[in-house]
């Protein structure tokens, strides 16, 4: 017998991938899989690749059922995500892939949320200074979003190391339609979608911005200022994310970058630095838990320039999500989770 976990919202995109990640997890087993719309549906019906679910259906949302589990992972909306959890028993460990407990600050959360603040748990990055000690020690974590995986981890090495200037940072991400859940969406035909590329909330307005901001604020620091402008790309699942920031030090090359990522990166399981002169693209990151990174500096602009590949629910939701679970469980970190991509 293995761990038993529950998961709230399995019927989601993210929950499927949990489901997916957790059926060939050595340590980890299903335990109660609650989606509130499709309780009584088969788990096969909303995921007909998870074929070693086949006997399993959706339940309904009951927190005293989901808190029989040894650890609950809760893919739900924020607001859903706050009122189950504050249900749940304290002793329950339990890992949010939904944004109700990654900001500090109420003024910010009030700002980009407009509801009531919730508080903050454990942010569960684990690649940050300390971070992989705090949420093995946590009852509760909150998995950082997927934007903000991609551009955390292409930028906090760089600020902390004083090259780059947190105060002038501008970030344009692509993802997969998938980020935006299973929701139905005009704009998220295929027919609006496939030949087009678009962007949307840009302006400032992104509800990773602050989340950006604060993970920088606390490698720095400084008080950073970031403009992030998010894109819908034609296809289901990935994120590519272009970041870039001003040199400290106009002079700064390429393999000063290079080696802040090699100090900060060194023998982390699912961060690569590809090698000098190849990009990330998302179709080398899809079905993983990794995260490519690149960077050149710009002497032109004077700027450092850093690409971010990730499957946006991968490491970018639920194997993110697993990996901290592991770390709360005591379990190997790397466990049931792909360091490989799949292709094509």
């Amino acid at each position: 017998m293995g761990v038993r976990v529950a998961v709230a919202g399995a019927s989601g995109y993210a929950g499927g991938e949990l489901l997916r990640i957790i059926a060939g997890h050595p340590d980890l087993e299903a335990g109660p899989l609650a989606a509130a719309a499709s309780a009584g549906v088969p788990v096969t019906r909303a995921h007909p690749h998870l074929a070693l679910l086949d006997g399993h259906a959706f339940e309904t949302l009951d927190p005293a059922r989901l808190s029989t589990a040894d650890l609950v992972f809760l893919a739900l909306p924020q607001e859903e995500s706050a009122a189950v959890s504050a249900a749940l028993p304290a002793e329950v460990p339990v890992v949010d892939l939904s944004a109700s407990f990654r900001l500090a600050s109420p003024r910010a959360w009030s700002a980009y949320y407009g509801t009531p603040h919730a508080g903050q748990w454990c942010y569960g990055l684990p690649e940050l200074p300390g971070a992989r000690e705090r949420i093995a020690a946590a009852r509760r974590v909150a998995a950082p979003g997927c934007y903000a995986t991609a551009a955390i981890l292409a930028l906090a090495p760089l600020v902390a190391a004083g090259l780059a200037d947190p105060g002038d940072i501008v970030i344009v991400a692509a993802s997969g339609t998938s980020g935006a859940g299973r929701s139905p969406s005009a704009a998220l035909l295929a027919t609006e979608v496939i030949g087009s590329m678009s962007a949307y909330q840009a302006g400032g307005t992104h509800r990773h911005t602050p989340e950006i901001e604060q993970a920088l604020r606390l490698a720095s620091g400084c008080e950073p200022v970031v403009s992030f402008t998010p894109m819908l790309a034609p296809m289901p699942r990935g994120i590519l994310a272009t970041c870039t920031a001003r040199l400290c030090d106009p002079g700064t090359d390429t393999g000063a970058l290079r080696a802040a990522f090699a100090a900060a990166y060194d023998g982390e399981p699912f961060v690569r630095l590809l090698p000098e002169g190849r990009w990330p693209a998302t179709a080398a990151t899809n079905g993983s838990n990794m995260a490519h990174l690149q960077a050149a500096a710009d002497p032109h602009a004077g700027r450092a320039v850093v690409v971010a590949a990730l499957d946006n629910l991968g490491k970018g939701a639920a194997g993110q999500a697993v990996q901290a679970a592991n770390l709360m469980l005591g379990l190997p970190e790397t466990a049931g989770l792909p360091l490989q991509g799949v292709a094509p």
